[in-house]
């Protein structure tokens, strides 16, 4: 598997390199926003390592364009470590974090997390509920006919609860879905996935009728039919 590194500190993106090849993935570097969205146009990765602080555009900025473009996992390096700061990444689409400084042992648990859970949705059989189809194959989402852009983890919460449609998922079994036991984010992610969720495959994000909230305990997915 390939993994892209967008680092601007030359001595941080070699060492990310070998700890990368020594894992057996392909590496490929850059050093700005803009080289990482033009590598991932013209070849997409399977992962990308994405930091925030970079010269022409942003690590922020380079995940609001790349979530109209492509669902690659994002893993961000920051070294803010707020939890405002941690939603907001996620807001936009990251999939995880990881703040400076880092141990390369943790970060490398954390790849090999997020694209072990890319492949094992990967050949599961496609679930529809109503007029929501979701295709593991292909990693796509489709509402009413019309295909949806999701990112790596707002696909995990969709998949992990359509497989049990009208179950209800506490925000810690999302979390462990998405994240992993071993995540130090908080359960508010999960609340800023769901939303972005919201506004992809519902009418009315405000008045939803496939991912509903169950008050106290978390939420569930169901037909779309207000039955």
């Amino acid at each position: 598997m390939c993994v892209l590194v967008a680092e601007d500190n030359v001595m941080q993106a070699d060492m990310l390199g070998r700890y990368l090849r020594q894992e057996g993935y392909q590496v490929r570097v850059v050093h700005d926003g803009a080289a990482a969205l033009d590598e991932i146009r013209r070849n997409p990765p399977d992962l990308l390592i994405l930091d925030v602080m970079m010269p022409k555009v942003d690590g922020l900025d380079v995940v609001r364009t790349l979530r109209n473009e492509s669902g690659v996992p994002v893993l961000m390096l920051t070294a803010k470590s707020t939890e405002d700061d941690l939603l907001h990444g996620l807001d936009l689409g990251a999939d995880d974090y990881v703040t400076k400084p880092y141990s390369p042992r943790e970060l490398m648990a954390r790849v090999r997390t997020l694209l072990r859970r890319v492949q094992r949705i990967s050949g599961s059989p496609d679930v529809t509920l109503g007029d929501l189809r979701i295709d593991p194959e292909r990693h796509e989402v489709h509402v009413r006919g019309a295909a949806v852009d999701c990112t790596a983890s707002e696909f995990r919460i969709l998949h992990t609860m359509a497989a049990s449609p009208g179950r209800v998922f506490s925000r810690a079994q999302l979390l462990s879905a998405v994240h992993g036991l071993d995540g130090y984010i908080t359960e508010r992610t999960i609340d800023a996935h769901v939303m972005n969720l919201r506004k992809k495959i519902e009418v009315s994000s405000r008045k939803p009728a496939y991912l509903l909230t169950v008050h106290g305990v978390g939420y569930k997915l169901v037909d779309g039919s207000g039955a």
